[in-house]
């Protein structure tokens, strides 16, 4: 696996495994890296997960810290566009960000392809909860964030946190503080879901169960994370009422939750590029402000 460098010194990228859990050796089984002046812009066939450190130029004792889940419907990982430039903005915030390369769900390389997102997202939040100290991180000031098909796993995460889906070394909770969950897939009911993402996990026949097992918006508690949201009115490939439902069981659990749909942004608009999408950032630092998250 080719070692991306950061321009920045202090960031780096780590295995996030020692073992990789219900791991299959599929030797022919390659990352597929696309590399663009020195810089990963996205990759596909992710067998071997890292995270990817940023750390703010002047950290702050006791910062918040926030793991970024790149889109690209559980197939390829879009990790410049939603996963560095993300980190890049968290950091001018004074927050810091684990970039998290996610296995993506293949039955060559894992034994239960509907779990090998979720463990490497939960090993990812224990691990910077385990090593708060050392990044000057507050342990409880920890969330989650995701693009499209890594908004799911986002939500994921956050509904999911508890279920024991493998052996943690850690004894730290893999729970999300928070969650930022852009133009996110929440859904695998027919009705509303992402196709490709909900093939590209549960396969192509998935039972009822898997189904409602992986929709998040059933899988919502008093105990989910506070939640910021947002959507465009005009996605045509993840519908918004993704967003809907999962605010909606947020609200009906008296779960703080913010959601913003835009008039126009279509899908994959990343950090903004136009349209009334532009400007998210601003109102997702004015939340972060008033939660006590950007210092």
């Amino acid at each position: 696996m080719g070692v991306i460098t950061q321009s920045n010194a202090q960031n780096q990228t780590i295995p996030l495994w020692s073992k990789i859990p219900d791991e299959i050796k599929a030797t022919d089984y390659k990352e597929n890296e696309d590399i663009k002046d020195g810089k990963l812009q996205s990759t596909s066939k992710v067998s071997v997960p890292t995270l990817s450190i940023f750390l703010p130029a002047k950290p702050k004792p006791n910062q918040a810290a926030v793991v970024i889940c790149p889109g690209g419907g559980y197939m390829h990982l879009a990790f410049d566009k939603e996963g560095t430039k993300v980190a890049q903005w968290l950091n001018s915030l004074g927050i810091a960000a684990f970039v998290l390369k996610y296995r993506l769900p293949s039955d060559l390389i894992m034994k239960n392809k509907n779990i090998g997102p979720l463990q490497d997202a939960q090993e990812s939040i224990r691990y910077v909860r385990e090593n708060a100290a050392k990044y000057s991180i507050d342990p409880n000031k920890i969330g989650v964030m995701g693009f499209s098909a890594g908004g799911h796993l986002a939500a994921t995460l956050s509904t999911h946190y508890d279920d024991k889906v493998y052996e943690s070394t850690y004894k730290v909770s893999a729970r999300p503080d928070f969650s930022l969950l852009l133009y996110p897939v929440i859904s695998m009911q027919n009705s509303i879901t992402h196709k490709g993402s909900q093939t590209n996990l549960l396969g192509n026949n998935p039972s009822e169960t898997l189904l409602n097992e992986f929709s998040n918006e059933k899988k919502v508690t008093a105990q989910t994370p506070p939640t910021f949201l947002v959507h465009a009115t005009d996605d045509g490939a993840v519908v918004v009422e993704n967003s809907i439902e999962y605010y909606l069981a947020l609200k009906k659990n008296n779960v703080a939750a913010e959601l913003h749909v835009y008039e126009k942004g279509g899908h994959g608009f990343g950090l903004g590029v136009k349209d009334t999408s532009k400007f998210w950032t601003r109102d997702c630092e004015e939340w972060l402000k008033n939660h006590g998250y950007k210092n």
